[in-house]
């Protein structure tokens, strides 16, 4: 499978706008193969606010049309964050969506881990469990943002049969450092691919370094952005995970539960 990661540098609360950028960044990124996956990181089309009036749409609102029609275009899968509507009126929802290349929505993760630091609770309440769907034989699994410092939901969705484990984010510049470390060391303990999209650029609150990063199953860095909004693209190769999987059974712990 070809991986696309889209480190967009998303434009405040504005959609439309964040559309028009994303089609930019992949008209420039060349060709995109037939079966490709492509993600993109939190809260794609609106940024980390807390402005749920503003942002938050229904499951049929512009964002999920409109990656719904990048996937049927491209004829491939897309992973974005979109601010869905919460429970009720004062509460969005921070979720993982998933397009299939025909353009059906297949999979919609909440976020279980909210930035406390940020009350981000207070306005997107947390999910309550992980969700593994499937891309052909793949096994995926979409987790978001503040999730990686928690092990917990990828040793889940690694039980629940995860190959491949979706990172999308919002996070900011001055702790860039533990990102490119968890995102390594989930890869390592769950012997998975993690796919790491972070954005670019600034928001009216904070700085952010995008250093996105595509992640073999051993560790090792297969593709990592720099500072600014651009794609990275790698090739994922699910019998060298298995293969890994079968010679080192690190993961045999899990059967027993």
């Amino acid at each position: 499978m070809t991986v696309f990661g889209i480190q967009s540098d998303i434009i405040w609360e504005d959609r439309f706008a964040n559309f028009s950028a994303i089609d930019a960044m992949l008209a420039g990124a060349g060709p995109i193969p037939a079966d490709s996956l492509l993600v993109l990181p939190e809260l794609s089309t609106s940024g980390f606010t807390m402005n749920i009036a503003a942002v938050a749409e229904p499951k049929d609102g512009d964002s999920a049309l409109y990656f719904s029609n990048l996937a049927r275009q491209n004829d491939c899968h897309v992973i974005a964050g979109i601010a869905g509507q919460g429970d009720s009126p004062a509460h969005g929802a921070n979720e993982a969506v998933c397009f299939s290349p025909e353009g059906s929505e297949i999979a919609r993760y909440r976020k279980m881990n909210p930035f406390t630091v940020a009350e981000e609770e207070k306005y997107y309440p947390a999910g309550k469990t992980p969700v593994v769907f499937q891309i052909g034989e793949w096994s995926v699994a979409p987790l978001i943002c503040y999730d990686l410092r928690f092990p917990e939901p990828f040793r889940q969705a690694t039980a629940m049969g995860a190959e491949i484990l979706v990172v999308i984010a919002n996070w900011p510049i001055v702790r860039v450092d533990h990102w490119t470390t968890l995102l390594r060391a989930r890869a390592i303990e769950n012997q998975a691919y993690v796919i790491g999209v972070n954005r670019s650029g600034s928001d009216p609150n904070l700085q952010y370094p995008g250093s996105s990063l595509i992640v073999g199953p051993k560790g090792e860095v297969l593709a990592q952005a720099g500072s600014d909004a651009s794609v990275i693209r790698a090739e994922l190769d699910r019998e060298a995970l298995l293969q890994w999987r079968r010679d080192f059974p690190a993961l045999s712990c899990l059967k027993a539960h």
